[in-house]
């Protein structure tokens, strides 16, 4: 998809992320907004999750309980992540609105072309595969239900009457549950799209700051007024780049430790329902698309967290790359001390426990592994 206009604007990216927003009735002006958003809190966000929870006590089939805890905790942390992103808009607004101030920093082709190949491309393909796992969850995910064996609801859940007193209540409670696992899925993508497109434009913006650092001081054409003029604009990029992550770890404090001990939990249920209680095709095709699905919800916000932090620790050399040799004392003191605030190790960590970063989604997999190996010897 080409740009509507040759001018980079990274908030081009989050249409689709403010798109979900309105669909919640959190953003936009239609009239109809305020009765969304009060049916889409009250009955998704706090209801769903506790008619699950509530439906999973009161159940006592094993498989029925590993079939219905991956959506439990899906919901339950959704509902979670929700409220607190809806806290967290108003720094989510202002890290867009830095970001539109760091477009207008890209003035060359090269950076102008580095930027969109590397970065805007990459960042709607991470929206667009979400959005893509999120369908094929709705689809495998309500397909399952409708072409069990037995008549059953999507999940355990508890409902104030008997659901299989009459065919009208048991297919009330059944678009029901269709419908709040829809919107949860939406949720979701609310939830999880922001922080791997974030870190994705995070690491686009300091890759260009890179660039910009280590050409300093070559144009030799140059007056000295205009590369120390160059050396301070660039500084201010670096403090708005450092308000960001700022913003960032506030914004994903919470959010981000409750999205990977959802991940934990169903990574490693959904492994054991594959292995015990999946006893026709849809139910395998249904957990094995949750299963992808749970993976794509924590690789990218761990890999694009490893990479800022690589991007963020690679200035000091591209600092050093510059052409220094012959400036000025004031000029080189400046340098040094812009080189040793870019010396402090930058990570954004969940909960301030656990780094977004590779390691955490490693941790994760090695966890589920644990609980696989575990099943099989079980099994056997």
């Amino acid at each position: 998809m080409e740009l509507p206009s040759p001018v980079i604007a990274s908030d081009y990216i989050y249409r689709t992320y403010w798109l979900y927003w309105r669909l919640l009735g959190v953003e936009g002006e239609h009239p109809l907004r305020y009765l969304l958003l009060i049916m889409q809190f009250f009955f998704v966000t706090i209801w769903y999750p506790i008619h699950l929870i509530v439906g999973l006590i009161c159940d006592g089939t094993l498989a029925e309980v590993c079939r219905g805890i991956p959506i439990t905790a899906s919901c339950f942390f959704s509902s979670f992540k929700i409220i607190c992103f809806r806290w967290k808009l108003a720094e989510i607004k202002k890290v867009q609105q830095l970001f539109v101030e760091l477009d207008q920093r890209i003035a060359t082709a090269e950076e102008r072309s580095s930027f969109y190949r590397e970065t805007i491309r990459v960042a709607e393909f991470i929206w667009k595969s979400l959005l893509v796992a999120a369908v094929l969850a709705i689809i495998t995910g309500t397909a399952f239900g409708l072409f069990h064996r037995e008549r059953k609801l999507l999940y355990p859940g508890w409902f104030p009457y008997d659901v299989y007193s009459s065919d009208q209540r048991f297919w009330l409670s059944f678009s029901y549950q269709a419908a709040g696992h829809s919107l949860a899925i939406l949720q979701n993508l609310a939830n999880d799209s922001y922080p791997p497109m974030t870190f994705c434009v995070l690491a686009g913006h300091v890759r260009l700051l890179s660039m910009r650092l280590s050409r300093m001081g070559y144009d030799l054409t140059k007056p000295k007024e205009l590369i120390v003029r160059e050396l301070k604009d660039n500084i201010e990029d670096y403090r708005k780049l450092m308000k960001i992550v700022q913003l960032l770890r506030s914004t994903m404090h919470l959010s981000q430790l409750g999205q990977f001990i959802s991940s934990g939990i169903n990574i490693a249920i959904t492994l054991v329902n594959i292995l015990f209680f999946a006893d026709n095709n849809f139910a395998r095709t249904y957990y094995g698309v949750y299963f992808v699905a749970m993976l794509m919800e924590i690789f990218p916000s761990c890999y694009y967290g490893t990479l800022v932090s690589m991007e963020l620790n690679g200035l000091t050399d591209s600092i050093f790359s510059s052409n220094w040799v012959g400036m000025d004392r004031g000029y080189c003191r400046t340098l040094l001390i812009f080189m040793q605030l870019t010396l402090a190790k930058v990570e954004i960590k969940a909960g301030g426990m656990i780094g977004i970063s590779l390691n955490a989604f490693f941790a994760t997999i090695r966890m589920a592994y644990s609980f696989f190996t575990l099943a099989m010897s079980l099994r056997k």
